[in-house]
């Protein structure tokens, strides 16, 4: 299971355009929900709030803020009850965006675009439009996963339209999109109650409860500290490719410390009856002792042969 901001995608969003209702003007726009966006550590937030300071120059603080995890933020600035984020957030508290925004919400998932929708004081304001560049090395760790006999499966809260592209790009073919961070859990603990093994790749603090449920949580070093609290392992770089290297090594690994047993248990059952009927010389026995452990010892130094091919 790969996350998509942060893991598969740059995360490095770009806001690119704003789109506002009818009477309403964009700098307010971008006034309002650039102070709000500011104040979270998400990407597309943090590329709202960096458009708008571009744009206008400096942001107000707000005056209250939460976020909603999966849904956007929400909070006062300038004593207006801003929302800024997916449009269930919205619907949460009854607003519906006019055709005119809808239409452009549409037209922006359809060049696989993420629409911000904005609201304040209860009417919907604007949608807003931003992109996140694919990593150029995504497309080659989906490639090597393959190669591992796994199956990438990309799983987002962003919208299908922007994760299809996405997938499309890097080379997968499975996609679940538009998931709250508890339905991330949902899917992995359903792929495990079908018997598959699962592990799980994220940087947010959306990903976490999922790399807490995984079998094995991988964390971007790249992303935020509670994804890394709940990852089981955490990848210093945030190159895709280096979670493949992990698994080869980890597989690897694995492979040697059964060799090892597998010696040493041998050694020892032919070596046992032997020493037991008086037909093994003690000093032989110390020596093939001594040989058994520096056999152990050498194969696992070959691990220090393994190359990472991410570099």
């Amino acid at each position: 299971m790969l996350d998509k901001t942060g893991t598969v995608t740059t995360g490095k969003m770009t806001l690119l355009a704003v789109h506002t209702a009818e009477g309403e003007d964009e700098e307010t726009v971008l006034r309002l929900a650039g102070a709000l966006e500011h104040a979270s550590e998400h990407p597309i937030a943090q590329a709202v709030a960096a458009g708008a300071a571009e744009r206008i120059g400096a942001l107000p603080a707000p005056e209250d803020f939460a976020n909603v995890p999966g849904l956007g933020v929400q909070g006062v600035v300038d004593g207006h009850a801003v929302l800024a984020g997916r449009t269930k957030l919205l619907a949460e508290w009854a607003i519906d965006l006019p055709g005119e925004l809808d239409a452009a919400k549409r037209e922006a998932e359809t060049k696989g675009r993420t629409a911000i929708a904005v609201a304040w004081d209860g009417q919907a304001r604007a949608v807003l439009e931003v992109a996140d560049a694919i990593k150029p090395t995504s497309a080659e760790a989906v490639t090597r996963l393959r190669a591992l006999g796994l199956t990438p499966v990309l799983l987002t809260g962003d919208n299908r339209a922007v994760a299809e592209a996405v997938a499309a790009e890097v080379g997968i073919d499975e996609v679940i999109a538009e998931v709250m961070p508890e339905d991330k859990v949902d899917v992995v603990r359903r792929l495990q109650g079908e018997g598959r093994t699962v592990a799980m790749v994220g940087d947010g603090v959306n990903d976490a409860a999922a790399l807490a449920a995984a079998d094995l949580g991988l964390a971007m070093g790249t992303g935020t500290d509670a994804a890394i609290e709940a990852g089981d392992l955490t990848l210093v770089r945030g190159d895709l490719r280096v979670a493949a290297d992990a698994i080869r090594l980890s597989r690897r690994t694995l492979g040697t410390i059964k060799g090892n047993l597998f010696w040493a248990f041998g050694y020892n059952v032919a070596a046992l009856p032997l020493a037991a009927a008086g037909l093994l010389n003690p000093m032989i026995a110390g020596i093939a002792m001594a040989f058994s452990s520096v056999f152990v010892v050498g194969n696992s130094l070959r691990l220090r042969r393994f190359r990472a091919t991410a570099s």
